[in-house]
């Protein structure tokens, strides 16, 4: 069994499950075969090895004469706790020094101190969670959006993993036929409807590009997206900045190259992450050495921007210079906002009759905050490219993406095995292929070294 080839599986272990520093309260967790036992003998206010599971005791932790804290013990019993095992959560004050005195005082008794995200890795060693939902509690513990929250809780409660599921359990009934016909290959007898198994995989097919397809967003939903602001000197990017953020984030002036330096910020419109750089002004010719180099800085955001918002003075801005810009966008594959400023200078349907040959200009006034929540609206629409944030399953997840487009490959193997009449020997083979790439995303098929780095990145106490 995978447990036993884990290297201290049968340890008890013990963290800090709250984060570190001055609080009201600390947790410090312990779980393994002796938990109970360890923490009975630090808290001699009642025998915590004669209390019922998911209950709740107040009193001194104590070692030896020394007493350590005044705590509320939660003691919860195998296999009903997160991780399967023997818990109990020490509810200590929030002093980091009362703190390590205790998580001291159980490794004394013969705890040790747990790696991270052990607690979690041993919740899927038992059959608590499954791999993708181990990593979903990462997710959500570092999910800062109400959308990164919705995907992760999601794909805690199984939402992924039900999808996953259903793939598996029709492939297996089809390689279990397949592989009855291989023992009686002397009868030539068929067991497998190949017309029927066709359909099916066509169908798996287009349920694994869903889900693939459905990667984009969840990168965009996990990662967030950058966007740079860029224009020429005096466009009004550092306004345009603080009109994002409502605030007076990046210094306004009229002088042109007031900007020397990329300014970065982060913004969250209706539940997406924007990281937002405020750009040095572009110009061809300035004697600035420091402008210089906040020129070429900027030039290095735009090309590392997921999209850019070209920002421009409609007062001074040619309708020409404008269409060469949108030219050259569109030659090295730019994804881009057009934005006219200045409209409160100009009047806004000025500003539209001297552009009206170019199409998805966004026209605001950033210094008197006009339209700007029309372009925050664009924004959102050309990320989520009119998908709608439901209960569907969305990946978010690199290793998940990976084994998905393996997975679609072997299946496209598969139709391309029946078109050509393969026997049912190399069927099996592919499904086989099919079965594993599923295998390694729920975690059914992994290593330890895997199971290691994936855990590796959790956080200690989790």
């Amino acid at each position: 069994m995978m447990q036993e080839k884990l290297m201290g599986w049968n340890d008890t272990i013990v963290a800090l499950a709250t984060p570190p520093g001055i609080g009201a309260i600390g947790v410090i967790r312990l779980t393994g075969e002796r938990a109970i036992e360890i923490a009975a003998a630090l808290f001699p206010s009642k025998n915590l090895t004669q209390v019922p599971t998911h209950t709740l005791h107040v009193g001194l932790l104590k070692e030896g004469n020394t007493v350590l804290d005044e705590v509320v013990a939660s003691v919860f019993i195998a296999p009903k706790s997160y991780t399967g095992e023997n818990s109990v959560e020490f509810s200590t004050h929030g002093s980091p020094f009362i703190q390590q005195q205790v998580i001291d005082a159980c490794i004394r008794k013969g705890a040790r101190l747990a790696k991270p995200g052990e607690f979690t890795q041993r919740a899927f060693l038992n059959g608590k969670l499954d791999l993708t939902q181990a990593e979903a509690v990462a997710d959500l513990i570092a999910s800062n959006t109400k959308a990164s929250h919705k995907t992760a809780l999601n794909n805690i409660r199984g939402g992924f993993s039900a999808d996953l599921k259903m793939l598996r359990e029709e492939l297996i009934k089809f390689s279990a036929l397949i592989e009855l016909e291989l023992d009686f290959s002397q009868e030539d007898v068929a067991f497998a409807d190949r017309a029927q198994l066709n359909t099916l995989i066509k169908q798996l097919i287009q349920s694994t590009q869903q889900l693939l397809h459905s990667f984009q967003l969840g990168n965009v939903i996990k990662n967030g997206v950058s966007i740079a602001i860029i224009g020429k000197p005096n466009a009004g990017k550092s306004t345009l900045l603080n009109a994002l953020l409502n605030e007076n984030r990046a210094i306004v002036s009229e002088i042109a190259g007031t900007t020397r330096d990329t300014i970065e910020e982060v913004i969250n419109i209706d539940g997406i992450l924007f990281r937002l750089i405020d750009t040095a002004g572009i110009r061809q010719h300035t004697s600035d050495v420091i402008e210089k180099l906040g020129v070429e800085k900027s030039r290095e955001k735009i090309k590392s921007a997921d999209r850019i918002i070209y920002l421009f003075d409609a007062v001074t801005e040619s309708e020409a210079d404008v269409q060469l810009q949108v030219e050259n966008f569109e030659k090295e594959n730019i994804n881009y906002f057009l934005v006219a400023n200045k409209i409160d200078e100009l009047t806004e349907s000025k500003a539209r009759e001297k552009y009206s040959k170019i199409e998805n200009i966004i026209f605001i006034a950033a210094k008197e905050n006009k339209h700007i929540q029309v372009l925050k609206e664009k924004m959102i629409d050309a990320v989520l490219s009119g998908q709608v944030l439901q209960e569907n399953t969305i990946i978010t997840n690199a290793r998940h993406f990976h084994a998905l487009n393996e997975l679609n490959q072997s299946l496209e193997e598969i139709i391309m095995g029946l078109n050509e009449n393969l026997t049912g020997d190399l069927l099996a083979i592919d499904i086989r292929k099919c079965l594993y790439y599923l295998g390694t995303i729920t975690g059914e098929i992994t290593n330890d070294d895997q199971l290691d780095f994936i855990f590796s990145k959790f956080c200690i106490g989790k």
